[in-house]
Parts: C-alpha cells; sequence; structure tokens
C-alpha cells in the first residue's frame, strides 16, 4: 500500500511543479493530504489504487480553500479562468480534464510546463 502513497505524492508533486506551484504551502497540503489518506487506505486496504486521484483533490481542495486555482485550464478556447478536474474522481488512472469543455488534458502526473511567450 505504501507505493501507491508513493505514487501519488510523486505524480502530484510533478503536476504542482510543472504549474510552478510546488512551493512550501502546496507541499504542506500535499504531506497533509497523504497523512490523512495513508489512514484511510489502511482502513479500506482495496481503495489503495484509487488514493493517487483522491490526494490530487485533496491537495486541489486546499489549495482552492487557500485562495489558489490549481491546476488552471490553458487547454480550451474558454476565457474565464477555470480549473482542471480529476476524472474518474474515484477509479484507477485518474486524468486532468477541463471543467468547462470536458477535454482530457493530461494523465495525473504528467502536467506539462506551460509555454513560455515573448
Amino acid at each position: 500500500m505504501t507505493e501507491y502513497l508513493l505514487e501519488a505524492r510523486a505524480r502530484v508533486l510533478h503536476d504542482l511543479d510543472a504549474c510552478r506551484m510546488a512551493d512550501a504551502a502546496a507541499v504542506s497540503a500535499l504531506e497533509a493530504a497523504l497523512s490523512q489518506r495513508g489512514w484511510w487506505v489502511s482502513q479500506w486496504p482495496d481503495g489503495a489504487p484509487y488514493v493517487v486521484g483522491l490526494v490530487a483533490q485533496d491537495v486541489q481542495d486546499a489549495l482552492l480553500d487557500a485562495g489558489s486555482r490549481w491546476p488552471r485550464c490553458g487547454a480550451c478556447d474558454e476565457v474565464a479562468e477555470h480549473s482542471l478536474g480529476v476524472e474518474p474522481e474515484l477509479g484507477d488512472d485518474p486524468h486532468w480534464v477541463c471543467t468547462e469543455s470536458g477535454l482530457e488534458v493530461a494523465r495525473l502526473g504528467a502536467l506539462r510546463a506551460p509555454q513560455q511567450t515573448g
């Protein structure tokens, strides 16, 4: 079960870093989510394959509560700022999906850094 938590940490940290949001507050939110989900997995071992997506959602919620939107969508033509969501919400092989268009953007842990302009 530890391997699922380590995978969740690596994939979420990659995506935070790709969005240039891997600061102390975000990493603390990630560590808190891992701690909470570690207990959750110990109570429901069959849920271990789903922990990656759940940790990402936990971090996303914590950052939103702190006033940060992560990850921001840059994949669609929608003008209003909006986030990506994790789909499936409870399933294996989670992906980041645009909450406005439904466009699948990247596998969780595979976001790319935004292109620099200018």
